[in-house]
């Protein structure tokens, strides 16, 4: 059976000096850009402690600079109810399931590419009865009927020369990076649209209890004026009046529940649930914390943090690894082929001594013309490379701001708090004093009725702004990444 072992020798030589060959890969080899070297977000130092105020949401708010974001943020703010809501996306929104699937999917692609670095073998078997002429094996010698039977195992190999195979799985391995991310940005998303609706909820739940009490004021403001009215010592146009401004305020208050509404309605859909299904999600601003401390992670951090960043750099390398798959189809390809078995007249012998068949050859093929088409092929993902990098720095410029103005609008958020809740306070003062010169005949009802607009246009504007800081506080760890790299789940996977 030597001379079985002869072939197979030379095709390891030639394999060997073909492996020797193809040590490179043709293209470029990815390299991902310097983060930019940016030793603050704004172009000004910011304040690291914002301003304080009496009452509930003005507690002043510490940027702890260079300090890491944890991985579930959300337990910043202290509320159990949001922990809940949070907890419950993650597990049934649809959007993290499907890219859960997707990254699955893409995993699977990269272990099928994986593949083609080894060779393919085949086996088959098969039988027949034919009839054999005679005259093919002599003049005049008389033609019989016969079985044959084969049964081989063949083998396929192409050689990556050019590394074109190689170039194909690093795209498929940065489609699996590509794929991560998404589902990272999904992952924030999520759970910061979570955040900030569930805030949401709370602010209109406090500005419809305020405009109640406000509405109970005027009801009651609107009987005082009507006793006052029976007796003589107030006119019909007072009473009208209140009555008038009773049912603006009261006009406010549809608005506000419907939104509220609409709140619920949004966070039913952010965990997985049709609004019918969903139980009321009762909260307020007080049952929520402000983070005393924010933590904020350094310029050059950021790059390395952001999911759509991390996505987007993904993308890029897929279209460098596009060129080095565009430049190998210009170049020759060395295929590998054969095969050993047995083949028998009867089935009882087909793997006995003198039964063996083998075969073994190989095949160079070289593109001569295309018309172009496979340097078009090439010069397109060059472009389509340099596309996806100006795309790649577009989003780290609209990163940078993003933290810039989060940054910012915490400190003027704080401010926006101080300043509200000096107008409310005074607000409240002067509604006090009003009343009571009112009620001595001091002041008309105009005055009246300015003051009670005051108020209640301050108690409002005073409950927005501070919904406002949570809000911004949110945006500003978004914008952060959200701390995904420390996150439980993905560290047991």
């Amino acid at each position: 059976m030597n001379y079985l072992h002869r072939p197979v020798r030379s095709a390891a030589v030639g394999l060997l000096a073909v492996a020797l060959l193809s040590a490179c890969a043709a293209g470029p080899d990815f390299h991902a850009p310097a983060p930019p070297q940016a030793k603050r977000y704004t172009n000004a130092p910011l304040a690291t402690v914002t301003a304080a105020s009496a009452g509930p949401g003005g507690a002043p708010q510490t940027l702890r600079m260079g300090a890491d974001l944890p991985g579930e943020w959300w337990h910043l703010f202290g509320s159990k109810t949001l922990d809940d809501l949070v907890s419950e996306s993650i597990a049934r929104h649809p959007s993290l399931l499907a890219q859960q699937a997707a990254l699955r999917e893409a995993r699977d692609n990269l272990r099928a590419g994986d593949a083609a670095f080894m060779p393919a073998l085949q086996g088959s078997a098969g039988g027949q009865r034919e009839q054999v002429s005679g005259a093919s094996i002599a003049p005049g010698f008389p033609g019989f009927i016969t079985n044959v039977f084969q049964a081989t195992v063949g083998l396929s190999y192409s050689f990556d020369l050019f590394g074109g195979e190689r170039r194909t799985v690093e795209r498929l391995r940065a489609q699996v990076e590509q794929q991560r991310f998404l589902l990272e940005a999904s992952y924030l998303t999520l759970t910061s649209n979570v955040a900030s609706t569930t805030v949401q909820l709370a602010s209109l739940n406090a500005q419809i209890a305020a405009t109640r009490e406000i509405i109970d004021l005027e009801r009651a403001q609107l009987e005082l004026i009507r006793r006052q009215f029976a007796i003589g010592i107030r006119t019909e146009a007072d009473v009208m009046q209140q009555r008038s401004n009773l049912a603006g305020v009261q006009a406010t208050l549809p608005a506000l529940l419907q939104q509220r509404d609409a709140a619920s309605h949004a966070l039913a859909a952010l965990t997985g649930r049709l609004p019918a299904e969903s139980a009321p999600v009762r909260i307020t601003l007080a049952d929520l914390r402000l983070p005393a401390e924010v933590p904020v992670s350094v310029p050059s951090a950021l790059t390395a943090q952001r999911p759509d960043l991390r996505e987007q750099l993904a993308l890029m390398h897929q279209a460098s690894a596009a060129i080095g798959i565009a430049t190998a189809n210009m170049l020759p390809s060395l295929n590998l082929t054969g095969a050993f078995g047995g083949q028998s007249l009867q089935s009882s012998t087909l793997f006995s001594a003198g039964a063996g068949i083998w075969n073994v050859g190989g095949s160079v093929a070289a593109p001569l013309f295309q018309g172009g088409r496979l340097l078009a092929e090439r010069r397109s993902a060059v472009e389509a490379y340099r596309k996806q990098a100006a795309i790649y720095r577009e989003t780290v410029l609209n990163a940078f701001q993003n933290v810039a103005d989060s940054l910012t609008a915490l400190g003027h958020d704080a401010e926006a708090v101080k300043a509200e809740s000096d107008a409310l306070d005074a607000a409240q003062s002067g509604l006090g004093l009003i009343k009571r010169q009112y009620d001595a005949g001091a002041v008309s009802y105009v005055s009246l009725l300015s003051a009670q607009q005051a108020y209640q246009q301050a108690r409002i504007a005073y409950i927005r702004a501070v919904a406002g800081r949570y809000t911004d506080t949110i945006a500003l760890i978004q914008a952060l990444g959200g701390g995904w790299w420390h996150r439980d789940d993905l560290a047991a996977s």
